[in-house]
């Protein structure tokens, strides 16, 4: 990305959360961690941002839509940044990514798993006794093994 204090502009931050749809909050957390550059200040100290703020925050906002950690999006920055990166680096971070959307993935399905069968043996009846509320207690992993001990 370009040098972004060399293409300012006249937006304000509240124009750059309105152009992104970025909460103002949010911004401001980028700046301080160093995802968006400082922008450059008017005589009077005010913030103008340009076109080359409203990009890189599209680019940090999408990257986190995409479940990227403030981490990776750094680190694809910096190749971005530097000018020279190529497919191969930016592919390898990507393929990380994905290893860890995938094992998010796999834990989901196991916890959808685990409560729709612990939901499905719940009786709804008036009893205190409720499966959901063993496995939460981490008496029981299964609802089976509930099952299984009552007989």
């Amino acid at each position: 990305m370009p040098d972004d204090h060399a293409v300012a502009n006249d937006l304000r931050r509240s124009d750059l959360a309105r152009l992104t749809g970025c909460n103002l909050e949010t911004i401001r957390y980028y700046e301080n961690v160093g995802l968006m550059p400082d922008p450059p200040r008017t005589p009077t100290g005010h913030r103008r941002y340009g076109p080359a703020h409203v990009e890189r925050l599209n680019f940090v906002k999408r990257a986190r839509d995409l479940g990227f950690t403030i981490q990776e999006i750094r680190a694809l920055l910096s190749l971005v940044d530097r000018g020279s990166h190529t497919c191969a680096e930016v592919e390898q971070l990507g393929r990380h990514h994905l290893d860890v959307v995938r094992s998010k993935i796999r834990d989901l399905q196991a916890i959808e798993t685990l409560l729709a069968r612990t939901i499905a043996s719940c009786t709804g009846t008036d009893s205190p006794d409720c499966p959901l509320l063993d496995v939460l207690k981490g008496g029981q992993t299964e609802p089976e093994q509930a099952d299984a001990a009552s007989e």
